[in-house]
Parts: structure tokens; C-alpha cells; sequence
């Protein structure tokens, strides 16, 4: 509650405020601004409340000079806040939940040039600050060096933690492969890490470092191992911003090291357990993100497969593979429940890719990029120009393995007791030699591996309303068939609603194809995200009205122009393509919402509309042209309920009891407008905004029913 307290007043959204403070983490650079936490120090304007820490973007191309904004300066500056907000959907990133746990309770932009933004002080001192500013000259330095590569931002993030600089393609390539978790500051680098220099140390220490000190005499050479190893580590972890598998590794590596300087003996479960209840005490809310419970479940599966096991029995090379073999078996097989239940998908081929990644990326990428990071040039260049090198033939190996379909198996997240029979048969997988039927623990799998999507009854369909913010994107189901209108926004360059929403939704719900995807027009904000899901997810058919020279069009298995007339019959549900008229192609006059594609979907004497961004000609022309085809219990409001749109003798003639409004929150076009928002009040319908209820669930039946994400998933961070 002390965290909540501090959130901005709704009374002061969107006010111009003059703030003074410091940069306070590492901005974030995209092509025309940059993003980053500010600690407010001073508030100038009267009358205003706002929290101590904030998110900023600043657009503009100035903004995105590397040399404008940077850690550890004082500004200050004119900026627009807004509460903590975050698309609601199921299976996605809950980004309010990521604010709190950073203390962030505002976001906001910076006001443009000329309202007295300016840098106060260059250097503020501090210990952050000295550690943003360090981690900001090692990322300028690798990117100037490794200017122009397609994997720099590997490099940035083996050195620093920053994986941001990452392109959501070869994110696709490493999740698809399960190497993921090493490209970042993983354990396994730490541990390296802080494993060397404890036994440069050692060795150093023993012989006094080659003079007459005779140092283990005042210190023994074992305790100054220890404490040179979590020293290295603890240097390393604040390079990695603190993130939870750092901070994992930091604290059982610190635990041993007071262990060993007390003269403790401490077994390995109690290192985990103490580990874990240090980062739970610290930062409570990093139990919500999978990191947590992947970091800490794949060190269990581990201390649990190897307690008497795992040992090298095998001296030499030989040994050595075997055990690591060992290890990546345990770890494979014990995270398979969690996997699924957190990702809707485990890949089938990661014990190949992490057989080759890790020592390529453990013990030749990582030493070398730490290296050049730090060296003088020309080494600096050759070293990390290395790094780099290994990089690319190992993202080239790990395409081809990521390549075929059955590289992944997906599934429906697991219910309750398919995790726990799960979790009870990964055990048993992993029990000690001798004990009975150690592979009878794959029967406990049956159920999680052989799960189905959910499907509606033959006869009735469920619509998806997704919360994209400010854009349009649903799925619809019918008993054997998924149908996708529109595909959200996109909010940058490889972030859009297909990546950040539709999907994670279908991999959570187990759906690996869709028949038919209908992009309305060619607006951003309804066809952002088509060629992702087209790259993505194979898609039988494509109905849209974008031109044929689009990426989505090109990139399509069949496409076909929909128009007025069209229709179709699956599992006793009618779609019927009611707009636009065929005729509209040929005049080139027309904007793309006068050719939105308007579908009708019913069953059972229950339908719904989805009028995409037609207007008021659009509306009055369907009147007109065929009143009876517009009846409708649900209506998407035609272009989010703006001022063009939604007319009375519409409204009158489709006769809804519920309208469903897809907007962003504070959408800058202030839809829906308020005159039309009243509009729906007036004549009785029933009014659902995705920015206030999240993720809109509609099920046609025998009767209506209706479900809103935030008010099935209420999280008190979520302020509502």
C-alpha cells in the first residue's frame, strides 16, 4: 500500500508539469526519441502530486542523440504524466505489475523544445548513477565499435544486461531454440565469472603474489578466493541491471562465500531456499514474471537430480560431457511443466542448441566480449569483433534448427492438476537410479502433452476482444474453426499487436493456425501486426481490402478481395460480408475506412457486427442497402466511437444491447467521443471499453454471456 500511495492523482493526468530530477537508468534509444526513468527531485508547479519515480519518452530526433540524455544528469523538464497503465490480456505481459516492481507510479512524455527543458548538472554523484553511467560508456563503446552488426545487441547484453537492443526476430530464433537465457548475464556467465577470479585469486594468494607478504599467514588463501569471487560477481550482477536470475546466482554465490569465512558447512538446498528467501524479502514482486520461477526451478531440478548423481564418474573430456549431459537432462526434463504453463510451448530441439550454445557462448562469446568491452583499441575491436563473429555462425546454426514446425511443441496452458501430475512425473523421471519405473513418469505427462484447444459447441462461436490500446484486433471460434479480424496496432518497429498480444494469447491457448484472417483496411492501426502473424502462424486464407501491393497481401497464402455478398458456413455459425461494395475498388477517391470490411457472424438468433472504421456514408449506405443484414446483439463500435461514426439511424437500425468500444487508454484522438459514448446510453445499450475492462470475452450461445478480463483477473496494482 506504501508503494500505491504514491501514485499520480487522476485529476493531474495529462497537465503540464515542470519537474526537476535525474536520469535515473539506462535510456533507451529508438529511432526518433529515447526512453527512461526519472528520479524526481523537485516539483514546480504548484498544486501537483507526483510520484518519486517516473517513465519518460522524449521523441524527436534530438532526443535520440546518445550524448542528450544520460545517466546520472540532472534536468529540468516539461512533462505530460499519465497513471501506470498496461494492456490487459490473458496469457500477456503484465506491464502495470513491471511498473510497480520497478517503483515506477507515472508515465509520461517529455513536452517539445521551448518549454524550459534543459540539463541542470552533467554529473550528479551516487552509487546508481556510477553504475548506469558505467554500464551507458560500455554499451556506447560496443555499439560504436560493432556499428552497423546484426548482433551487437547480443554483445550489449552478454556485457551489460541490456537486451533491448535485441531484434524480435532473432528473439523468435533463440525462443524457439531455448537458448534464450543466455543471452543476457545469466548464472551460468556469473558463476564462470566469479569462479575464475576466485581461483586467480587463490593461486595469486598462495604465493603471495610472487613477494615476501606471506599473505595466507594473515589470511588464508580459500576465504580470499571467496571473497574475490563475490566480489566479481556482485561487480557483474550491478552491470546486470539486478536482474532476478543475477540476483539469484549473487546470493548463492554470497551465501557459500559467509559460509565458508564462518566455517559453516552448507548443503545445496540450503543455499537455494536461503537465495530465494533473500529475493523475495528484497523484491517480493518478482514472483510474478516466469524468470523467477524458471532461474529457481531449473537450480532445483539440478540439486535434485544430482545429489549422489551426478557426479563425474568418468575422469577426463569424457566425464565431463557426461555430466553435462546429465545436467541438461534434469534441467530439460524438470522445467517442461513450467515451460508450458508460462510459455504455451517448449522446444524440442534445446538440448541440441544448449549443447552447442553454452560452451560457445559461456566460454568464448562472453570472456572475449568483457574483454574487448574494456580493452584499448585496436584490441578492443578485434576481441569483440570475435565475439561477434561466433555469434553469427552460431544465430546461422540455430536458425536452421529453429526452422522446422516440430522444432516447438505447443499447448494450452495446464490446468491446476494437469502442473501438479506434471511436476509428480518429472520427479519421478528424475528419481535416483533404482527406483521402480523411473520412465512410467512420462504417463504422468499424458494429459499436459496431449491437452486440445477449447472450442465452443457446434452451433454456437466465442469472440476474443483483445485490448491492443488504440487499434482493432479479434478472434472469433466456432466448434472446429478460428477466424482473426484485424491484428492491432503497431506501437514500433517490431512491436505490434500480433507480438505483443494475439499471439502470446494463441501459444497460451495451444493454437497454432488460424483458417481465415481478415484485415479490414490498411489503416496501422488494424493492419500492424498481419505480416507477423502471417511470418508466424500458418493462415489458410487471407479476406482483406489493402491493395495488392501490401506485405500482408504478398505474404499470403491465398488472398481474396472481400466485398459485399460473400459467405460462409462453419460449424453451424453464418458469416456474412455485408461491405464493402465491390464497385468501391475501383475508385480511388476513397479513404481505406470507406472500404473497411464489415463481417456479421451469428448463430442460434445471436450475431454480432464487426464495422471495422466505416463512417457515416458508409453507415447510411448500409441502411439503405440492406437494413434487415445489420441486426445485431453485439456491435464493435464503428471506428472506435469517434465523431464520424455511430450515427443514430445506424444505431436504431442494428438494435445492439452491447457495444464494444477497442480504444487506448488516453488515446490521443479521445475516442470515443463523448457525444457518441452518450449516444449508446441514450438508446439503452449496454457500453464495454477494452481500456477499462482489458481483454472482452463473448460467448454466443443459447444466451449472451460476457467476460472482462480485469474484472475476472482484478490485481490490486491495477488501481481499478
Amino acid at each position: 500500500m506504501h508503494t500505491l500511495d504514491s501514485s499520480l492523482a487522476r485529476s493531474d493526468e495529462g497537465r503540464d508539469v515542470a519537474i526537476v530530477g535525474m536520469v535515473d537508468s539506462l535510456p533507451h534509444r529508438f529511432e526518433g526519441g529515447a526512453r527512461f526513468q526519472f528520479l524526481i527531485e523537485h516539483v514546480e508547479t504548484p498544486g501537483v502530486r507526483v510520484p518519486g519515480r517516473v517513465a519518460l519518452s522524449w521523441y524527436g530526433q534530438a532526443a535520440s542523440d546518445p550524448q542528450l540524455v544520460r545517466p546520472g544528469e540532472r534536468w529540468r523538464l516539461a512533462v505530460r504524466l499519465q497513471r501506470p497503465h498496461g494492456n490487459a490480456n490473458p496469457h500477456g505481459f503484465d506491464y502495470e505489475a513491471w511498473l510497480l516492481e520497478q517503483g515506477i507510479r507515472a508515465t509520461g512524455y517529455v513536452r517539445p523544445a521551448g518549454r524550459g527543458n534543459r540539463r541542470l548538472d552533467a554529473w550528479v554523484p551516487g552509487p546508481r548513477n556510477m553504475v548506469e553511467r558505467t554500464r551507458a560508456l560500455l554499451r556506447d563503446r560496443i555499439a560504436a565499435t560493432l556499428a552497423g552488426k546484426p548482433y551487437a545487441g547480443v554483445i550489449v547484453a552478454l556485457v551489460i544486461g541490456d537486451q533491448r537492443g535485441i531484434a524480435q526476430s532473432d528473439w523468435d530464433v533463440f525462443n524457439r531454440t531455448g537458448i534464450s537465457h543466455l543471452v543476457s548475464i545469466s548464472g551460468l556467465h556469473i558463476t564462470m565469472l566469479a569462479g575464475l577470479a576466485a581461483w586467480l585469486t587463490s593461486f595469486l594468494w598462495r604465493r603471495s603474489f610472487f613477494t615476501s607478504a606471506q599473505l595466507p599467514l594473515y589470511l588464508p588463501a580459500q576465504k580470499a578466493a571467496a571473497l574475490a569471487g563475490a566480489t566479481t560477481a556482485l561487480l557483474y550482477v550491478l552491470l546486470a541491471g539486478f536482474g532476478v536470475p543475477a540476483q539469484r546466482t549473487f546470493y548463492m554465490l554470497a551465501v557459500v562465500a559467509v559460509a565458508l569465512w564462518v566455517g559453516r558447512v552448507t548443503a545445496a538446498s540450503h543455499v537455494l531456499c536461503l537465495a530465494l528467501g533473500v529475493v523475495v524479502l528484497l523484491d517480493p514482486w518478482a514472483m510474478l514474471w516466469p524468470g523467477f520461477w524458471l532461474s529457481y526451478g531449473a537450480v532445483a531440478a539440478i540439486l535434485y537430480a544430482s545429489v549422489g548423481r551426478l557426479e563425474r564418474k568418468q575422469p577426463g573430456w569424457r566425464g565431463g560431457l557426461l555430466l553435462a549431459a546429465r545436467t541438461q537432462w534434469a534441467v530439460t526434463v524438470g522445467l517442461v511443466p513450467l515451460t508450458l504453463l508460462l510459455f504455451g510451448q517448449v522446444s524440442l530441439v534445446s538440448p541440441l542448441a544448449n549443447a552447442v550454445a553454452i560452451p560457445v557462448i559461456s566460454l568464448f562469446v562472453t570472456p572475449l566480449a568483457l574483454l574487448g568491452s574494456v580493452l584499448p583499441s585496436p584490441l578492443a575491436g578485434w576481441a569483440l569483433g570475435a565475439a561477434h563473429g561466433a555469434v553469427e555462425l552460431l544465430a546461422g546454426c540455430l536458425g536452421w534448427l529453429a526452422a522446422p514446425r516440430l522444432a516447438v511443441w505447443s499447448a494450452p496452458a495446464p490446468a491446476p492438476w494437469i502442473l501438479v501430475l506434471a511436476l509428480v512425473g518429472a520427479a519421478w523421471l528424475l528419481a535416483p537410479r533404482g527406483w521402480p519405473h523411473r520412465w512410467a513418469g512420462l504417463a504422468a505427462w499424458t494429459p499436459l502433452l496431449t491437452q486440445l484447444p477449447s472450442s465452443p459447441p457446434a452451433g454456437e462461436f466465442n469472440v476474443t476482444a483483445f485490448d491492443v490500446g488504440q487499434g482493432m484486433a479479434l478472434l472469433v471460434e466456432t466448434h472446429r474453426h478460428r477466424l482473426l479480424y484485424d491484428t492491432g496496432p503497431q506501437y514500433a518497429p517490431g512491436a505490434n499487436g500480433a507480438t505483443r498480444v494475439i499471439l502470446p494469447f494463441l501459444r497460451g491457448r495451444g493454437i497454432g493456425s488460424l483458417d481465415t484472417m481478415v484485415v479490414s483496411h490498411s489503416d496501422i492501426d488494424h493492419s500492424g501486426g498481419a505480416a507477423d502473424m502471417l511470418a508466424t502462424l500458418p493462415v489458410t486464407d487471407l479476406l482483406s481490402s489493402l491493395p495488392q501491393s501490401h506485405p500482408a497481401v504478398e505474404a499470403a497464402r491465398r488472398h481474396t478481395r472481400c466485398g459485399a455478398g460473400q459467405q460462409w458456413r462453419w460449424d453451424g455459425v453464418l458469416f456474412e460480408m455485408i461491405g464493402p461494395e465491390t464497385a468501391s475498388y475501383a475508385d480511388h477517391t476513397l479513404k481505406p475506412n470507406a472500404r473497411s470490411c464489415v463481417l456479421r457472424i451469428s448463430a442460434g438468433g445471436k450475431a454480432i457486427l464487426l464495422a471495422a472504421d466505416i463512417e457515416a456514408v458508409q453507415e447510411a449506405d448500409l441502411v439503405r442497402r440492406s437494413p434487415q443484414a445489420l441486426r445485431a446483439d453485439v456491435l464493435l463500435a464503428p471506428h472506435h466511437g469517434s465523431g464520424t461514426s455511430s450515427t443514430m439511424a445506424f444505431l436504431q437500425t442494428v438494435k445492439p444491447t452491447l457495444g464494444v468500444f477497442q480504444v487506448g487508454y488516453r488515446n490521443r484522438y479521445r475516442h470515443p467521443k463523448a457525444e457518441v459514448y452518450a449516444r449508446y446510453a441514450d438508446l439503452g445499450i449496454r457500453r464495454l471499453r477494452t481500456d477499462e475492462t482489458g481483454t472482452v470475452t463473448l460467448h454466443f450461445g443459447q444466451a449472451l454471456s460476457v467476460t472482462e478480463h480485469r474484472r475476472e483477473h482484478a490485481r490490486y496494482w491495477h488501481g481499478r
